[in-house]
């Protein structure tokens, strides 16, 4: 009879309550379909969810045939290439200042205090700041296109969050996880320099660099008219779009290139040898420096400019404030011609000098005549735009030089002394703006700049040593010998075929095969799963 079997293994048995529903009829204890059901909807959301994970990565890190990598054949580094990644700098650096013209309409919006709104940006690059010393130095143990796309993909689906919440707290905590994750474009900084030849180094980072200085500034431009003609969370939707627009650019178009130390990595070994690496290379202390207080003028510069227009005589508005973005626009797209004429046929400290002078000179100009003429700081402008722009790129083409298997670490290293230059610069200008005015928070920034250029004098570019003029005073690059510096990818190709080797006399199974299976086993997989779907 019914009553005399036994209930199922796989179905938990409890009485039926009262309205309840049994399974077998008649009265008794019976199997419940409420309990398994609970469990069966629990076990279903943690498997759907499971699947949707795999399928979204198993989509990401996909690539596309003509996008792998070959070592007999591996995938060039062209002009477009290039552009793709400046693009890509441009409108992922771009989150971090969207907000900075409408924090009083964020504060409306959300209705804080400006002193509450005023909390965004800073959370902002402090969470910039945890993903340039967490994240970016990764890019020496993984391969930088599956990373670059992992990255992107989360940071536009958080931002989803940013253009729907009404909560200010939610908002605050989102913009700091986004800020964490904008970092791809320092990925991509130091594969252009594994990639381009060492004499066309400087000329190939200028454009990605520039792209970096661009979204700084055409970020405050676009925020301000979108916002002054439509909602504020135009600009944000605006991004959104933007963010997956970079995301399916990449992924079509990035090449696979493999990771600079395949043999792996100790995570926090990794951080501590960024520490060794500035007790190590003079070079790369050199630049950090400077970078600090160039980093410094520039930010103290824009921060102190909108006091000085929107008071007396002056007095604009803040969109014709908001078209002083304009002018450094205009000085970035020289950066790539400046680039192939000056910085790739000299030195790097020589170029830093020449940027330096250059900021020095817009620097006087502007701080000594802004308050009676506004051609002081248009002039200032377009000096400090272009002299930073160069420094920066002279700075990374030197020291990019020094460890072709860290340069993420390298980089890592160099931009946490430009990001804490640039809050030193906002800190300062802005107390000296409040105590004394225009004049002296500019006479600060010349102080910065004569720093920055006694800190160039210090050592000879040929100088191996911390201080000293050992090595003579040519300029010339030429004279670096550009053949004797082997890139990256070399040393990577030199390493998988010693690795080859090994275990070819093992009979182990080799790289490039393994390379190629994994491949393999992905194309076979997407067809298969794509029919499961269906």
């Amino acid at each position: 009879m019914a009553e005399d079997q036994p209930a199922s293994s796989t179905s938990p048995v409890v009485k039926a309550e009262p309205g309840q529903i049994s399974v077998g009829g008649g009265e008794g204890p019976n199997v419940s379909t409420l309990a398994s059901s609970d469990d069966d909807k629990k076990r279903f959301a943690h498997l759907r969810d499971n699947y949707v994970v795999r399928r979204i990565w198993r989509i990401i890190s996909w690539i596309p045939k003509r996008c792998r990598w070959d070592p007999e054949s591996p995938p060039q580094f062209s002009i477009g290439l290039n552009l793709l990644f400046g693009f890509a700098a441009t409108f992922t650096v771009a989150n971090l200042y969207y907000n900075h013209p409408i924090l009083n309409i964020l504060a409306i919006e959300f209705n804080v205090s400006n002193e509450q709104a005023a909390q965004i940006p800073t959370v902002m690059q402090g969470g910039y700041a945890a993903g340039l010393l967490f994240l970016c130095p990764l890019g020496d143990i993984f391969r930088r296109r599956a990373f670059v796309l992992v990255l992107i993909f989360f940071t536009a689906t958080m931002w989803l969050g940013l253009c729907l919440t009404n909560s200010f707290p939610v908002f605050l905590a989102i913009s700091f996880i986004t800020a964490v994750s904008t970092v791809t474009p320092q990925l991509m900084l130091p594969l252009v320099g594994d990639l381009a030849p060492p004499h066309r180094r400087a000329t190939a980072l200028s454009i990605v660099v520039s792209g970096l200085l661009l979204g700084m500034l055409i970020a405050r431009l676009l925020s301000g008219i979108l916002t002054q003609y439509t909602s504020w969370r135009a600009i944000y939707w605006f991004s959104f779009g933007v963010q997956y627009l970079i995301l399916i650019l990449l992924w079509f178009h990035m090449p696979d290139y493999p990771s600079t130390n395949p043999g792996g990595l100790n995570y926090f070994s990794m951080l501590f040898s960024i520490l060794k690496m500035v007790f190590k290379h003079p070079v790369l202390v050199q630049a950090c420096v400077v970078g600090f207080l160039t980093s410094s003028i520039f930010t103290s510069y824009w921060t102190t400019l909108t006091f000085l227009l929107s008071e007396p005589p002056y007095s604009y508005s803040p969109i014709i404030i908001g078209l002083f973005a304009l002018i450094g626009i205009g000085a970035i797209c020289i950066g790539p011609f400046y680039s192939r004429i000056v910085i790739d046929r000299f030195v790097p400290v020589f170029s830093v000098f020449l940027g330096l002078t250059y900021c020095l000179i817009g620097t006087i100009i502007g701080t000594y005549t802004g308050k009676h003429t506004v051609a002081g700081p248009i002039i200032q402008a377009f000096a400090i735009d272009i002299g930073i722009q160069s420094s920066q790129i002279a700075n990374r083409s030197g020291i990019f030089a020094i460890e072709p298997k860290a340069r993420n670490r390298v980089n890592t290293a160099y931009m946490l002394s430009v990001f804490c230059g640039q809050l030193m610069g906002t800190a300062v200008g802005n107390r000296l703006y409040a105590k004394a005015g225009w004049v002296l928070s500019g006479s600060a920034s010349v102080g910065f700049i004569c720093g920055a250029l006694l800190i160039c004098f210090v050592r000879s570019p040929w100088n191996p040593g911390w201080v000293g003029w050992k090595g003579g005073w040519s300029i010339r690059r030429r004279d670096l010998g550009p053949k004797k510096e082997e890139s990256a990818v070399e040393q990577v190709l030199d390493e998988v075929s010693a690795e080859e080797s090994r275990l070819g006399d093992e009979g182990g199974e080799t790289v490039v095969e393994k390379e190629v299976g994994e491949q393999e086993k992905q194309d076979m997989i997407a067809p298969v799963s794509h029919i499961q779907s269906t």
